[in-house]
């Protein structure tokens, strides 16, 4: 297999329906990307390929072979996402989070000024047991702020 994470390319022998979760914990040692629930359903797991936000938990490496993947250390602290999440201290537990600023940071990438009911809506595929959903939504609104601000 030949993945291109975060910029970087590796070349691993895997087994190639091995989910993409494992191959970026335990194969390249990037442990940001969060186990949650292991079907898909909780967001923790999410990763951007391509562009799009996928569940990490549920995608075999075969099916991002050759493809662009972005985990949570792929963006610069400096991004206006991680920059807002922290400014409105979004985290409270934190596990979700990462998978959180993925889902927005590819929300942002397609639509960087997207309206309050179109983050809501994409975001509400995502569980946070801590409730932290209303700094969420103003930190993607923020991060949305700062990028008008920054082009």
């Amino acid at each position: 297999m030949r993945l291109k994470v975060n910029g970087k390319v590796y070349s691993i022998k895997v087994d190639e329906d091995k989910p993409l979760l494992w191959v970026l914990r335990e194969d390249l040692k990037l442990k940001g990307t969060k186990f949650g629930c292991g079907k898909g359903i909780c967001g923790s797991c999410t990763v951007v390929v391509n562009g799009e936000a996928v569940r990490s938990c549920i995608t075999p490496v075969k099916a991002v072979n050759g493809k662009d993947i972005l985990t949570i250390e792929g963006i610069p602290e400096s991004h206006p996402i991680k920059r807002a999440w922290i400014e409105l201290q979004v985290p409270q537990c934190g596990y979700c989070q990462p998978g959180k600023i993925m889902e927005a940071y590819a929300l942002l990438n397609r639509n960087p000024s997207p309206s309050r009911e179109e983050i809501l809506s994409v975001m509400s595929t995502h569980l946070c047991r801590c409730g932290t959903y209303p700094r969420i939504l103003k930190a993607i609104l923020k991060a949305s702020e700062l990028m008008g601000v920054e082009k």
